[in-house]
Order: structure tokens, then C-alpha cells, then sequence
């Protein structure tokens, strides 16, 4: 990838382009497991993720990632010491942040705010897909008990 040099002898990388395919995939993204391993057995379901930015060197404090959960699929209990924010762009989902339950949909956003326990889940007959925004830099999740 060529970079250009700007005036404070930073690099700055050419635009990153993601291509959205029908498929709610982005060309040249991989899909990825949600995560490699559990804590504990059953932890999460049906789970995947694309991370659209903050892997390929962009010069960002922050990451977008792009999360799909099949239905009757969902994410791990647990918490970070990192903010989330979770915007709905396909099919129905519930959300838990600490004891409170929210319905998201398509374009409804939630703010989940540091050390706040939380999980998602996929509600309907169809997947739940939800863009996640979080720091470049955070701490790995810990687990937290039902």
C-alpha cells in the first residue's frame, strides 16, 4: 500500500474503501469467528465478526467491527473496562446491559458504557447483524456469571 507523507512526519495511509456485498459481507474482509475460545462451555452461539476497520494500520483510536449472530445466536456475558457502542443493521436483537433488557432493531444504537456486564442476542427467525465501535486499544473481556 503506497503512503504519503504529511507535515508533522506522520504517515497517512490512502483511503480504505470497504465494498458492502448483499450478503451483509464487505469485499477483501475476512469473516472471522466471534472468538477463538469460550471461559466456559455454552458461552456464546452463532456467532461471527468482520472488522471493517483498525486492522489494516489505520491511523484510528478506534475500531469498527461488524458482528452477525444467527438466529438464536448470541455473544458472552461479560464486561471490559472499554466503552461499546452497538448500532442494529439487520434482523432483531436483544440487548442485556447489566440487569436491563433493550430491543434493537435496524439503525437503533445503544451506548454500553465501561465495565457495564452486557450480551447480545438474536431475537427473530433471521440474523441479528450490529456494527461495534470500541477503542483501538482495550482490555480483553472478562467473563461475568448469569
Amino acid at each position: 500500500m503506497a503512503r504519503k507523507r504529511v507535515s508533522q512526519g506522520r504517515t497517512q495511509n490512502p483511503p480504505a474503501v470497504r465494498r458492502f456485498k448483499p450478503s451483509f459481507r464487505w469485499k477483501g474482509v475476512e469473516l472471522e469467528p466471534y472468538k477463538l475460545a469460550a471461559h466456559r462451555a455454552g458461552e456464546f452461539q452463532g456467532a461471527s465478526r468482520q472488522v471493517l476497520i483498525g486492522r489494516l494500520g489505520e491511523q484510528v483510536k478506534f475500531h469498527v467491527r461488524y458482528f452477525e449472530l444467527n438466529a438464536g445466536g448470541f455473544t458472552s456475558l461479560e464486561r471490559h473496562h472499554h466503552a461499546h457502542v452497538v448500532i442494529g443493521l439487520r434482523g432483531r436483537g436483544r440487548v442485556r446491559v447489566a440487569n436491563r433488557k433493550f430491543e434493537l432493531g435496524p439503525m437503533d444504537t445503544i451506548y454500553i458504557a465501561p465495565d457495564q456486564p452486557h450480551q447480545l442476542r438474536a431475537s427473530g427467525a433471521e440474523p441479528f447483524g450490529f456494527f461495534c465501535i470500541v477503542d483501538a486499544k482495550r482490555d480483553r473481556p472478562r467473563p461475568v456469571k448469569s
